[in-house]
């Protein structure tokens, strides 16, 4: 696990910048820094050591013949299957050998081969060509810039807005910020500077002199066939399969290990599995709440009990939330609203003391039919809900708070997708974030997945719609820069993209039946534990975050939503707020995300003014 930067397409002087982008991603790579340029590119490397400790392995790196330079960001966990089908003889036990030399037989259709998360850079030296490309479900980031003839590339924007002709060309783009208001984070392509976008995951670019390509080389939806009509205990024994071979891919380590645990299915098959394969106990880590309301480190440390792993927890107190509040919104370089970063930083925090690596649940909610928006989903689609929708929607908010709430799922739109989640997380429908924004609103949505072998259900259009979008651009990032700024490795078993591709294969029953959500993962999850220690309602990573808002967080609140705050950022419109702010201290405590959703983004926006 690493951070990378770099530049293609201007003459050696440009390596001016390298150890300024090499230095503000430190953070994800404290072991060991490496720089390589050439008449045209420029690669700058930080590394965290997991797999082959010594410096042999270090970054960037040339192949045997000379002819191909890499550096990347991740793993690859299949380096050693990879290697032996190639007959690839190593100097080392790095997986970065195994990625240079796999270029130097096959050429960018190596990467056909690799089981990994990864955002790689390689230059081919014969052809003077730089490729970049970003693994097939998007765990890892990638961020680039083109500003003619020049291409940036970087694992997080602040290494690029350190660079003077992209931080001379900044400017806010009023489609994210609309995306923003909506979605509570910024989907690719789109980042909030216009000139920086991120990546697109399962892409790679090719980049010639002053010609470049791009190319999909793996998409979800077009792994999607008609669905699988094996009987019900063969696919739970081919998932189980599936699942084991993942989790022991990502168990290959140098260093020690543990496992991000909730106790939920996902977290505990993952770590049932774990253990079955290790020697000794694994560390496992909870991060509990003091609000009753939504603390699950009970129930996991239950769990754990049963498993027999090493088991750790903290609990998160509303002063202490006080306190990490500006630290961790500063990691994401871009307003990003999902309260749940406060606990994920706390849980990598409370893993670094013990281990440099750690598996996550990440994935089983959108490709198993997790979320209880799914049912909603059903919902929404009824032919007779839908020809009520409009007069639901104006007589719920007549019943009381709680329904007034519900009356935005039945607003009427015409992008139901994003709408669903829009308002399952609490934030601003697109009438809503039209009136924040006034003339900046920009109405834009974003395209649709579409499988082309089959026809999708309403249900599974969502699932896929959430595994493109809030997986990749708010789940995985969450992760990936709270764990990162601490030095941790973090790696998703469910993300294996042969899991992924079963999962999105297998007919609707088993992933929801009858309202019952993760059908075929709770049959397998029998296998290893009793279910009554884990048949609960889910509650996710969620924080208390109304009852923060009302009591230690609400000065932050009125600090950045205040009519002069609000005219300094420049962007909301000040009456909107001032309502908002009135209906919230009035009773309406639904709109609590929405204010938390705005305070950010208000934070950002001033901080950010102050930095430029």
């Amino acid at each position: 696990m690493c951070g990378i930067a770099g530049y293609y397409g201007l003459d050696g002087s440009a390596s001016r910048w390298l150890p300024e982008m090499a230095r503000v991603l430190a953070h994800r790579g404290p072991d060991a820094e490496g720089f390589f340029h050439t008449d045209c590119a420029g690669f700058a490397h930080r590394r965290l050591s997991i797999i082959d400790l010594s410096e042999r392995a270090n970054q960037p790196m040339h192949s045997a013949d000379g002819r191909w330079t890499v550096m990347f960001n991740g793993e690859l966990f299949n380096f050693r299957d990879v290697a032996s089908e190639l007959r690839i003889k190593l100097k080392t036990s790095s997986d970065t050998e195994v990625l240079a030399e796999s270029f130097a037989r096959e050429g960018i259709d190596a990467i056909h081969r690799f089981n990994g998360m990864f955002a790689i850079a390689a230059f081919d030296h014969h052809t003077k060509k730089l490729y970049l490309i970003r693994d097939r479900l998007g765990v890892k980031p990638l961020f680039y810039c083109h500003i003619p003839p020049a291409w940036f590339f970087a694992s997080e924007i602040k290494a690029l807005i350190h660079v003077a002709p992209i931080r001379r060309q900044l400017e806010l783009d009023p489609i994210a910020l609309s995306f923003y208001l909506r979605l509570g984070y910024i989907p690719a392509p789109y980042t909030i500077w216009k000139c920086i976008r991120k990546f697109p995951a399962g892409h790679y670019l090719e980049l010639d002199g002053s010609q470049h390509r791009w190319k999909c080389y793996w998409e979800a939806a077009d792994q999607i066939r008609n669905p699988t009509s094996e009987p019900q205990a063969v696919l739970v024994d081919q998932l189980d399969a599936l699942l084991n071979s993942s989790v022991q891919y990502r168990m290959i380590s140098d260093v020690p290990y543990g496992i991000f645990f909730s106790g939920g299915i996902d977290s505990t098959l993952i770590a049932a599995i774990a253990q079955k394969h290790a020697s000794a106990p694994i560390k496992t880590f909870t991060i509990g709440f003091d609000a009753a309301t939504h603390n699950e480190a009970k129930y996991a440390e239950h769990v754990a009990r049963y498993l027999g792993t090493d088991h750790h927890s903290e609990y998160l107190t509303e002063a202490q939330a006080r306190q990490l509040f500006p630290e961790v919104l500063d990691l994401f370089d871009e307003p990003f609203a999902d309260s749940s970063a406060l606990p994920t930083y706390l849980v990598a925090r409370l893993a670094r003391r013990h281990v440099k690596m750690v598996l996550s649940g990440d994935g089983g909610d959108e490709l198993f039919l997790g979320y209880g928006m799914y049912r909603w989903v059903k919902r929404l689609h009824h032919p007779l809900i839908r020809a009520l929708r409009q007069p639901l929607a104006a007589v719920l908010p007549l019943l009381g708070d709680r329904y007034r709430r519900a009356a935005h799922l039945f607003a009427d739109t015409r992008h139901l997708h994003e709408h669903i989640f829009s308002q399952e997380q609490y934030f601003f429908t697109e009438h809503e974030a039209a009136q924040l924004l006034g003339p900046l609103y920009v109405d834009h949505h974003l395209p649709l997945p579409r499988a082309a072998a089959r026809k999708l259900s309403a249900v599974e259009h969502q699932a896929l719609f959430d595994l493109t979008y809030y997986l990749r651009d708010d789940l995985l990032v969450k992760v990936d820069r709270t764990t990162m700024a601490v030095g941790l490795e973090c790696r998703t078993p469910f993300l294996d993209y042969r899991l992924a591709t079963f999962a999105l294969n297998l007919p609707e029953s088993l992933r929801m039946r009858n309202g019952n959500l993760k059908v075929i993962l709770r049959h397998l999850l029998k296998k290893y534990v009793p279910p009554s220690l884990t048949e609960r309602p889910k509650q996710g990573f969620s924080v208390p975050l109304l009852s923060w808002l009302r009591n230690g967080l609400a000065d932050l609140v009125q600090l950045y939503l205040s009519p002069d705050a609000i005219q300094k950022g420049g962007v909301l419109e000040n009456a909107y707020v001032a309502d908002l702010l009135k209906r919230f201290e009035q009773g309406h405590f639904y709109l609590h995300q929405r204010l938390w959703n705005l305070a950010v983004l208000q934070r950002w926006l001033l901080k950010s003014q102050k930095k430029l």
